[in-house]
């Protein structure tokens, strides 16, 4: 008897943090083996390692936010795109290394709690 498809969509998932150098890089990492997700990383500054885009913007069913100025920018940046798009901020500040276990950890149970991600 052939498996029955999964009923639970698969999510486009965004991670936000500053200069996409350690949080949000660090939450794809985690995020991209998981079976529903995919998992993409941007900064909201001009010198991140991958800016946000419009095409971020677009692609992202739900939006992960490590502070609150992050979604303060894109809200004012992309502010019509982002109408009825979730936007969560997990609240990770800014005082860890890229992979650092503490880091892993906030992120998994973090993640874990926004309704969209399960």
């Amino acid at each position: 008897m052939p498996e029955e498809p999964s009923t639970s969509p698969v999510r486009n998932v965004l991670f936000i943090c500053s200069r996409n150098q350690w949080r949000s890089p660090t939450a794809e990492q985690i995020w991209r083996r998981h079976p529903l997700i995919r998992a993409r990383s941007a900064g909201t500054s001009p010198n991140a390692r991958h800016t946000v885009s419009v095409d971020d913007i677009e692609w992202a069913d739900v939006i992960l936010a490590m502070e609150e100025k992050h979604k303060s920018r894109l809200v004012a940046e992309f502010k019509r795109m982002l109408e009825g798009k979730p936007i969560h901020v997990l609240d990770i500040p800014d005082e860890y290394k890229y992979m650092d276990p503490e880091l892993v950890e906030e992120l998994e149970r973090s993640v874990a709690s926004i309704p969209q991600i399960d």
